[in-house]
């Protein structure tokens, strides 16, 4: 087997082995058994256990945001390129449990360099987000960040913070009281978020 295709094998388990012990409980050795390769090759391939789990991380963040950027189709309006990349995010989620739980779970219990790699992963998904927003505010000729804030505290970087952590929250809650199509799971998003920004896009803030 070329060696890309097995150490593709080989994180495939890993992933499936560290979302269901834990980083500190899973064993080199039963990763090993689990992709039928001896522990020596495991380690010559891919390193130590930090480092297989690095890799890990670094892997399913790249699969998690290609699944969402290639969904969103910059031929359509910002708001239906975002339902589209929330569905694409939440069929990600649905259908790769396991790297949603090493991701935002297991990762985040690690320290450097690994919450460095899901925080970079994060940003990039929350600048994709936020590329959308500054375009619908474009159009809509919204006005510009209140005097005092810099470049990155506009409304479309503020906006965009607010969007991906709910789908990040929303992501976990569907995990844990049982599945629904993504779809269903991005028009719950989409209905509290993008019909509350409608009437900002036109101006409105709270209090005024």
């Amino acid at each position: 087997m070329p060696r890309a295709q097995r150490e593709q094998q080989m994180l495939d388990a890993a992933v499936m082995i560290f979302s269901r012990s834990g980083y500190h409980a899973a064993s080199m050795d039963e990763i090993a058994e689990a992709c039928e390769v001896s522990k020596p090759m495991l380690y010559l391939y891919l390193g130590s256990k930090e480092e297989l789990f690095a890799a890990c991380i670094r892997r399913e963040a790249d699969r998690l945001i290609a699944a969402f950027a290639g969904a969103a189709d910059p031929g359509l309006a910002p708001g239906d390129q975002l339902f589209h990349g929330l569905t694409a995010f939440f069929a990600f989620v649905a259908e790769h449990r396991d790297s949603w739980v090493v991701l935002y779970q297991q990762a985040r219990a690690q320290g450097e360099p690994v919450v460095e790699d899901v925080a970079s992963a994060r940003r990039e998904v929350v600048s994709a987000v936020t590329a959308l927003l500054r375009r619908a505010v474009r159009e809509a000729d919204l006005p510009g960040p209140r005097p005092g804030e810099g470049p990155d505290r506009g409304e479309a970087a503020a906006m965009a913070q607010v969007i991906v952590g709910a789908a990040d929250a929303l992501a976990g809650w569907v995990l844990d009281t049982g599945p629904e199509p993504p779809e269903e799971t991005a028009r719950r998003l989409m209905s509290v978020i993008w019909i509350g920004l409608e009437p900002r896009l036109r101006g409105a803030r709270y209090g005024d």
